[in-house]
């Protein structure tokens, strides 16, 4: 092993650490030396999730110790920023294998620190966190997740005073103060009990309340609503405490929820991931709908800031539609309600990714307001929204993987508030004797008919992350001149903040946070972007390409041409 590996080694079987902790590394050393090396290698660290891994014992594992490092860590740096004050935090956690715990273990060691913290009693989802941490004027929270990562994982969300998670430079400063702690006996560990608050129905209440003020509804959407069939499955997860509830508020009576997968638990059994985006995920779901003929699928990851969604095609057959037409049918409802309403106005923006379909920028073209670009991560559309509070109004924004959030009363994707709209919008379209599909159909009539595909890579362990670094050197140094036989016109670089014109030379500055980011687009309108995840061992290709959609019925054949372009662009690529 490297020696920084043995001296990590050494440092935990000698400090302060529980003995299941140290013979269960002993174990390691005698049985799997390979493992061994890849929990101490790194420390977990700050991407755009968070503090995210897999459970076990080691510097780069998540365990009661890197928790409690983190926190500490976090601990003094709020500290250090808000002097002289009663600092407050809010501590959420999901159905994880240990969520409940690293919860508890985080209020242990910032209530041992003199911070006051507000704990959910029981797991709640990750935007109604993020709604706690500013209806309760906290100085900063935590969320225990791994999102929709596969049940070895779990995670933990930093959340500045916002309700949002921690950007530059609080998520470096926030690492640095980590580093600083270099021993266990640097972590206070001992749970002042009087500076904990449990956290229980009335702030679902006021979560619920504010998550209704979205509501388009009126009497034809009410009547609609009355009949509509709903499926709903959270996975596992904490949707199944607020999403029902919320669906029946907005006037759902028909919810009916996927019975085998309504019980929290960390193991997920009925799936392999529980990953919204993945369709084995909504294999039960797709089935109850069937069943009973229902007219929308909805579905929620384990902590419910990501939704999936399900609609009825031309032919009848259920499609589960992607995070782009997620954030297309989500945004167009929301401008389209508010025009209809006088109540859009030319200072309003909304905002989407990088990596995000192009078709948003047109539609806020159409409407007239700004649409603003950030880098991946919902954090930076948080940013976004706190540079321009109570200046200009938020309408909503969204990410290609699967995250939406409308209104600015929560700071991180909420696909609680987003499975209300998405029902409500179904029931609009069946007011007017439409379909969502063909809703989402006249949308690319209107703007032209967008195809994206995401490829992810996944490259395990020290030798993987070294191996996607090399990836994106190479890129960088030898990037592409021409993809599938179109020739590249310009390359955007988010690591060096450049963008480079190919047909002029000239180089223009890319004003966004550094990010190991490429984007390469072609004379014929394609866009490729490379970059590394911040969450996971993966390299993450983005396709995009686009053409005219003249009649709504020529949508299928249209698909496969632009599915085979997508094809060939992979195959001169990766």
């Amino acid at each position: 092993m490297e020696n920084l590996i043995t001296e990590k080694v050494n440092i935990w079987l000698n400090g302060n650490c529980d003995q299941a902790t140290k013979d269960e590394i002993a174990q390691l050393m005698q049985t799997n030396e390979k493992e061994l090396a890849d929990a101490f290698y790194k420390d977990l660290e700050f991407g755009t999730g968070g503090l995210r891994g897999i459970m076990g014992v080691g510097t780069n594992r998540m365990n009661k110790y890197t928790v409690g490092f983190a926190t500490q860590g976090f601990a003094n740096y709020l500290k250090q920023q808000f002097p002289n004050k009663l600092l407050k935090v809010a501590i959420g956690f999901d159905s994880r294998n240990y969520s409940q715990y690293f919860a508890g273990i985080t209020a242990d060691v910032f209530s041992a620190n003199g911070i006051f913290c507000y704990l959910f009693e029981e797991l709640r989802p990750t935007p109604e966190l993020s709604f706690a941490v500013r209806e309760l004027q906290c100085d900063g929270g935590v969320m225990v997740t791994a999102s929709h990562n596969p049940k070895e994982y779990n995670g933990y969300k930093a959340y500045w005073n916002d309700g949002a998670q921690l950007v530059p430079p609080h998520d470096i400063n926030v690492m640095d103060a980590v580093t600083q702690i270099s021993t266990f006996d640097d972590v206070k560990w001992e749970r002042n009990s009087n500076l904990v608050q449990m956290l229980g129905e009335e702030m679902d209440k006021l979560y619920l309340k504010r998550v209704q003020t979205l509501s388009f509804a009126n009497k034809a959407i009410e009547n609609a609503a009355k009949f509509l069939k709903i499926v709903y499955t959270p996975l596992h997860g904490t949707g199944i405490t607020m999403v029902p509830k919320a669906l029946k508020m907005w006037g759902f009576e028909n919810v009916c929820i996927v019975e085998d997968q309504s019980i929290p638990n960390g193991e997920f059994p009925t799936v392999v991931s529980p990953n919204p985006e993945e369709k084995a995920a909504m294999e039960l779901a797709l089935k109850k709908a069937k069943e009973i003929d229902a007219d929308l699928i909805l579905a929620t990851d384990p902590d419910a800031d990501r939704i999936a969604a399900g609609i009825k095609n031309l032919q009848g057959e259920y499609l589960l539609i992607n995070g782009n037409q997620i954030v297309i049918l989500l945004t167009h409802y929301l401008l389209s309600q508010l025009k209809d309403e006088n109540k859009l106005h030319p200072s309003d923006f909304i905002i989407k990714t990088i990596v995000s379909t192009e078709l948003i920028p047109e539609m806020a073209k159409h409407y007239e307001i700004d649409c603003y670009d950030v880098l991946t991560g919902f954090k930076n559309i948080a940013a976004i929204i706190r540079k321009y509070e109570g200046k200009r109004k938020y309408v909503g924004g969204g990410e290609e993987s699967f995250g939406y959030l409308a209104g600015d009363f929560v700071r991180d994707k909420d696909a609680v508030s987003a499975c209300c709209l998405f029902a409500e919008m179904t029931a609009q379209a069946i007011a007017n004797e439409s379909t969502l599909f063909i809703e989402l159909l006249k949308i690319y009539q209107k703007y032209g008919f967008y195809k994206e595909d995401l490829v992810s890579i996944t490259k395990k362990g020290k030798e993987g992350l070294e191996d996607i670094k090399q990836m994106m050197v190479n890129y960088r140094n030898n990037p592409p001149k021409e993809i599938n036989g179109s020739k590249v016109i310009y390359i955007k670089d988010y690591l060096l903040h450049k963008m480079q014109d190919l047909r002029t030379g000239k180089t223009e500055k890319i004003d966004l946070p550094t990010s190991d980011v490429l984007q390469f687009f072609t004379e014929d309108g394609s866009k490729v972007s490379v970059r590394p995840s911040g969450t996971e061992p993966k390299i993450k290709y983005y396709f995009a390409v686009c053409q005219k959609l003249s009649d709504i019925h020529e949508v299928d054949e249209l698909d496969k041409t632009l599915a085979a372009r997508i094809e060939a662009i992979k195959n001169s690529i990766i």
